[in-house]
């Protein structure tokens, strides 16, 4: 059974400082580095190299940003015909991170704010459908509704946290949320998967901890652990028995240098499992 993420696109200029800057500073930065973004782009691609069959439905930009974009999809394995061309830019994101590993960023949607929520369909045989905030809600709550026709299961990953709509929430098998966007959807009647980065995993009611292991930077974790998990749970894996491959995903993630990340793979993941087995 194949997956369907439907989110956004950034270009990541990520900038590596000593520490992230206050107010009014000016902080002399070692290295920059442009990386492939976008909740639901990482999330398809991190999918994609794990093993599932992915597609992706989204936006990008008349620019050189856009190409790249479209080009990392492509090369990780991702079906990109329903990825919808936009006349201005692509969508992008500028990140600092510190010393220990830690990030700030700030994103500018651009193109994902366009996506054409009628010209995204659900194909047969699609078995999950992947969604974030980082999209318009119009268009999740049309992509909700046409996933439940099909009879896919649909999960939202909460990020940013902002209000959602009863007819959006009607529609979740899943809410994904970090810590402070748990917080934020307390009161909702949804099943919940919280994340608490090295601390672990909540899910009903029951904590999975995490891997230690020694960072490298925690950028795009999350979203390796969604893509992780929804890949597995495409295979047949029930969500409970799927967490720890996802946790352990993420924790090679972050353990690895950015430049060899595109090396992640379900092999390497196995065998994180296996040496790690006495968690």
């Amino acid at each position: 059974m194949s997956l369907l993420v439907v989110g956004a696109l950034h270009l990541d200029v990520v900038l590596r400082a000593p520490h992230l800057p206050g107010l009014d500073e000016t902080v002399t930065g070692s290295a920059v580095d442009y990386v492939f973004g976008g909740k639901g782009g990482n999330q398809a691609v991190a999918a994609a190299r794990l093993g599932a069959k992915v597609e992706f439905a989204g936006r990008t930009g008349a620019d050189g940003f856009g190409a790249a974009l479209r080009a990392t999809l492509t090369e990780s394995g991702v079906e990109t015909r329903q990825l919808q061309d936009d006349p201005g830019p692509s969508g992008m994101s500028a990140a600092i991170v510190d010393a220990q590993g830690e990030y700030g960023a700030v994103i500018v949607s651009a193109a994902n704010l366009n996506i054409d929520a009628a010209r995204i369909h659900v194909p047969e045989g699609t078995a999950l459908v992947l969604l974030q905030n980082e999209i318009p809600e119009e268009v999740n709550l049309t992509v909700a509704r046409s996933a439940k026709a099909a009879g896919a299961r649909v999960w939202l990953n909460a990020g940013p946290a902002r209000p959602l709509p009863p007819a959006l929430t009607d529609a979740l098998d899943l809410l994904i949320v970090n810590r402070v966007e748990a917080a934020a959807y307390s009161d909702l009647a949804v099943p919940k998967l919280e994340t608490r980065g090295a601390d672990g995993v909540v899910f009903e009611d029951v904590l999975a901890p995490g891997y230690a292991v020694d960072v490298i930077s925690t950028h795009g974790a999350g979203d390796v652990f969604v893509g992780a998990l929804a890949a597995d749970v495409t295979r047949g894996v029930r969500i409970a028995d799927a967490i720890p491959f996802a946790q352990a995903a993420a924790a090679l993630h972050v353990s690895m240098a950015p430049e060899a990340r595109a090396q992640l793979s379900r092999a390497a993941v196995t065998a994180f499992l296996q040496d790690h087995s006495s968690r």
